[in-house]
């Protein structure tokens, strides 16, 4: 289980995310943003603070919300459903606390071609 927030705290979270696959998209959107992003079940993601600070981005196929800080502007996460219908969350592990992101060997995505 691990500890998450956007950049001012407004934002928190935890999750039960496996990360031994994370990725890094050069879609328009993620190759500006510079995650990087788990994949967990919408189940194993819990909101604990800042509903009402979230704001909505959606762009192309409008099938990611794309969650961010109303405050600071961090996306610390986003909602979509995966292709068998399944409700996930894709956290920045940039925003999780207990994380160092520099042992981690992202896989990169090819989400300009998609």
């Amino acid at each position: 289980m691990h500890q998450g927030s956007c950049h001012c705290g407004e934002i928190r979270f935890k999750v039960d995310v496996n990360l031994d696959n994370p990725i890094t998209c050069n879609c328009s959107y993620c190759r500006r943003q510079g995650g990087i992003l788990a994949f967990t079940p919408a189940q194993n993601f819990e909101l604990e603070h800042g509903e009402a600070k979230l704001t909505e981005y959606r762009f192309n196929t409008n099938k990611i919300q794309h969650l961010f800080c109303s405050v600071c502007g961090m996306e610390s996460f986003a909602r979509a459903a995966a292709p068998d219908g399944t409700e996930m969350v894709a956290v920045n592990v940039r925003c999780l606390e207990d994380v160092d992101v520099e042992s981690l060997k992202p896989t990169p995505y090819d989400g300009r071609s998609r």
